[in-house]
Formats: C-alpha cells, structure tokens, sequence
C-alpha cells in the first residue's frame, strides 16, 4: 500500500510520530514529509534518521490552510496526528486547543480533498467518547469531521483510529511517575478508583497501519486495550525503581479530569463490530452500502460500553507491558 507512495505525517515529531516513520520506512516510500511548528524537535529528528534521503522536513502549523495545503501537494497518504493532548493545558486554554485540534483538522480535510490524496487517517482518543474536558470535545469534533467528509469526496477516503493511553510518550504519567518514585519517594495521584486504558507506542503503530490498510472510509477502528488502576501500575513501577517506601498523595480529580475512560460509548455500541482478535470497528448510524458490505457480515459487540474498569491487569500484566515498552528492564 505505502510502496513508492508520498506519506504526510502531521505532529510527526511527537513520540507517536517517530515511530509511525520508523515502520513506514520498512515499506520503502516514495517520500515520507514530516510536518510540524516544532523546529527543534524536526532538527533532532533529522539528524536521527539521517541515512534516510526519502525523509522531508516541513516547518509548519495546522492551523494554518497554506502551509498545510503545500504540504499536502502530490500526497498519497496523510496521517493526521497533531494535536494538543495536555488535559489541564486544553481547560486552561480552549481557543488554543480549538484551532489546532478542530480547525486543524479541517485544514487536513480541506487540503486532501483538493490535491486528491487517496487516504487520511485520524488518530484519536478515547477521551473523545462522553467527553467532559475540552481535549475530549475538540477529539469528539475532530472525529465527526473525517467521518463526515467521506460525503464530500468521492476519491479521498477518512478514517478515525481511537485508542488509549500509549505508554512512555511524550507529556505522559508514566516517565512522570518514574521521576517522582526515584527523586522524590512519593507520586501525586488524583484518585486510587482512577483505571486507564494503555497501549506500548510500537502495538499503537502496528495497529495504527494495520487498520489504514484494511479501511475503505467511513469507519472508526478502535483498539482493543488492556487497562488497569493506576495506584496498582505505581505500586509496580515501585518495587522496580526503589527499594524504599513511597507517599501515594491523592489530591483530588483534576477539572477536566474522568476516574474511568470509555472507549466504545452505549450509542456507539449499537453500531459496532468485532473485527478481529485486536479490533472493534464503529459504523455511522447511517453507513453506506459499501461500509454495511465490507463489515455487515461481523458479529455485533455484546457490551454496552467499552470502559477501561471493565477488566484490569494484574501486577505481572503491568509489568509484562512495561517490559514492553523498555519503561522496566
């Protein structure tokens, strides 16, 4: 599918990013164009994959329509990974969270339409589903944009990938926690109830790939994650990082802030299939003949939502996935 083909990759300076290139390089593309507002992290990133002359660099802002629309000229593919993510930073800020992550979005979905790009895809978030923070609403506008541009083109295809927490990224708990465990002995926590759903960054990409192969437009893929509470994934990055007693302080849920995400909603699990042993894929209430063809015949889901309470790891599934993700040796 990628094989000579020119790949766009939004935000593809994030940890996210790093990866989906790392993988798609394997596919031998034509042009892979990394594009984003950080200049730092494009010139680390550069000299990072140095031996690859199929690798471009381009300064840009999604926010802004002209530099999109250049960057997304002769394009095949585009990933649509840029966003601001940060739960406290999206409430204390909105109209910056709104410009990059729903008039941003447009940007991609404008400029592919025009240039003909074949395929997009969206990633999201399960914060996105019955949202309650501002991060959650822009993703939740976010999704209903692509899916919703399927109508608008008859070439351009949009798709929306959901998952959970990618382990070790950029901004995220976990590298936060291990810092705090072996400096300072105690962890903030804003609840003991709190579960989440969590994914190492290389499963997420295969995923990632996996399900912009196998989309025809229209659909939600969303992953199927393992989930845990978070004071039980402390107590196992504990016992690995120190041999000392450590404060779990609980101070309170955060604005903003849900003790259980959800990845599938109860609307939404009307609508949605089992695809595979590491899929559930999500159809619009009113799909199309070709949607309801590709995936008519999969069984419906059983569940009426997707909560990351559901089913929790034990301490040696923490720790397999941790392992995993090189967070534990």
């Amino acid at each position: 599918m990628f094989e000579n083909k020119t790949i766009l990759v939004t935000g593809g300076t994030g940890s996210w990013g790093h990866e989906l290139v790392k993988k798609l390089l394997l596919f031998n593309p034509k042009e892979i164009r990394i594009f984003s507002r950080n200049e730092y992290a494009q010139v680390k990133m550069k000299r990072a994959f140095s031996d690859y002359a199929c690798l471009k660099f381009v300064i840009g802002d999604v926010r802004d329509f002209e530099a999109v629309y250049e960057a997304a000229k002769n394009v095949n593919y585009v990933f649509h990974l840029a966003a601001l993510k940060h739960v406290p930073i999206c409430e204390d800020q909105p109209l910056e969270a709104l410009k990059t992550n729903v008039t941003g979005t447009e940007n991609i979905i404008k400029a592919s339409i025009s240039h003909g790009v074949e395929k997009v895809i969206d990633v999201s978030t399960d914060k996105a589903v019955e949202p309650v923070n501002f991060y959650g609403l822009t993703k939740a506008v976010g999704e209903k944009l692509m899916i919703l541009a399927n109508q608008l083109s008859s070439r351009t295809k949009f798709v929306c990938i959901r998952g959970g927490n990618v382990i070790g990224t950029n901004g995220s708990a976990i590298p936060f926690f291990k810092e705090q465990i072996i400096n300072h002995h105690q962890v903030p926590l804003t609840s003991k109830e709190m579960t989440r759903f969590f994914l190492t960054v290389s499963e997420a990409i295969d995923l990632l790939i996996k399900a912009s192969e196998i989309a025809i437009g229209g659909e939600t893929f969303v992953m199927k994650m393992k989930a845990c509470r978070i004071v039980d994934l402390i107590k196992v990055m504990k016992d690995h990082f120190t041999t000392k007693d450590i404060i779990v302080n609980e101070i309170g849920i955060r604005p903003g802030e849900k003790l259980h995400e959800v990845l599938v909603s109860n609307y939404e699990s009307q609508t949605t299939y089992k695809f595979d042993e590491e899929y559930y894929v999500i159809l619009p209430t009113h799909g199309s003949e070709e949607l309801i063809k590709k995936y008519g015949h999969l069984s419906k889901v059983s569940f009426l939502r997707y909560k990351s309470d559901d089913a929790l790891m034990s301490f040696k599934e923490i720790e397999d996935i941790l392992r995993k993700a090189n967070v534990i040796s």
